[in-house]
């Protein structure tokens, strides 16, 4: 393995530890434990992109939370690029919390 090549499981841990500092402003939990990022795509060129979904249509931060999602994984310094891409299919529901955002909610 040469020095310029980037290990992109690292670079997944990486990305895994910035999404965790992002919390929904109307839950305290990080949008990683309450299931809101689907999966997290690296190609070789080192372009990100996120597919993730909101807790409903019509979240208060639907035009806000992506875009940072996009500017702190860009921030990281071995991502070109980062693209987040929203869905609803499949719809967001408690079940795809994790078990500690659950217990940080009361629901355990």
């Amino acid at each position: 393995m040469s020095d310029t090549t980037i290990d992109t499981a690292m670079l997944g841990e990486k990305i895994l530890r910035v999404i965790k500092t992002i919390y929904d402003p109307e839950i305290p939990v990080d949008i990683y434990e309450l299931g809101l990022i689907y999966d997290v795509f690296v190609n070789e060129d080192l372009e990100v992109k996120i597919l993730m979904t909101l807790t409903t249509p019509n979240c208060p931060v639907a035009e806000t939370l992506p875009l940072e999602v996009e500017e702190k994984v860009k921030s990281i310094n071995e991502v070109k690029n980062a693209e987040v891409e929203i869905t609803f299919d499949p719809p967001w529901s408690q079940d795809l919390m994790s078990e500690e955002a659950k217990l940080e909610l009361g629901m355990l």
